[in-house]
């Protein structure tokens, strides 16, 4: 339901059980890809690591999207789509679904993590470096729009690398994209023509 999709930037301290995590564990991002894809292989490399994410909050409930980081279900989301979540769930595009819990958030970056309970073998994405982003840069994005398990992909360029905006008081520097991002589609993959996450 659209009309569940919360304010994007309130702060209510999520109380999603915590997941019980390696505190050693470390994630790193690939080499530059050598070979561009076309749309097609973009999105079919893509869009199987990128999920549905519901927070429950109780009479309602945020809905956006997040984007698998490893094999065993380390996801990663905005933060404020699971704001004042008292439990959450997840979907892949295949309609399965897994409880999550939460490992860790920074509301100043707009980022948290999740862990998939019990997954394995789940299919991951690919992660570049943001840092080589240039304005008119092709990019993809990939979600669920208005909070529907959709998972549409759209088109735009880089508009900006180091956008600063103020929200609240709080800083922002973000990339900027014209590609259509609505409702839901927070926390999904910002992607480059090699297929590689370059932006949440």
């Amino acid at each position: 339901d659209a009309s569940s999709i919360v304010d994007i930037f309130q702060s209510d301290v999520p109380t999603i059980p915590r997941a019980d995590t390696d505190p050693d564990l470390r994630f790193y991002c690939e080499k530059a890809g050598e070979e561009k894809l076309t749309i097609q292989q973009v999105y079919q490399q893509v869009n199987p690591a990128t999920v549905l994410v519901v927070a429950d909050q109780g009479e309602n409930a945020s809905v956006g999207t997040g984007i698998i980081m490893t094999s065993d279900g380390y996801i990663v989301t905005n933060a404020h789509v699971i704001s004042g979540g008292r439990s959450c769930w997840i979907a892949l595009d295949t309609g399965y679904t897994y409880d999550a819990e939460l490992v860790g958030y920074d509301e100043d970056q707009d980022l948290a993590v999740l862990k998939a309970v019990d997954a394995e073998d789940l299919p991951t994405a690919e992660f570049g470096d943001s840092d080589q982003c240039r304005v008119g840069d092709t990019v993809y994005a990939i979600g669920n729009p208005l909070g529907e398990l959709t998972f549409s992909m759209s088109q735009g360029i880089v508009s900006s690398c180091d956008r600063a905006i103020n929200v609240d008081g709080t800083p922002f520097n973000m990339i900027q994209v014209d590609c259509s991002i609505n409702p839901g589609n927070s926390g999904g993959p910002l992607v480059n023509l090699y297929g590689e996450v370059v932006g949440i």
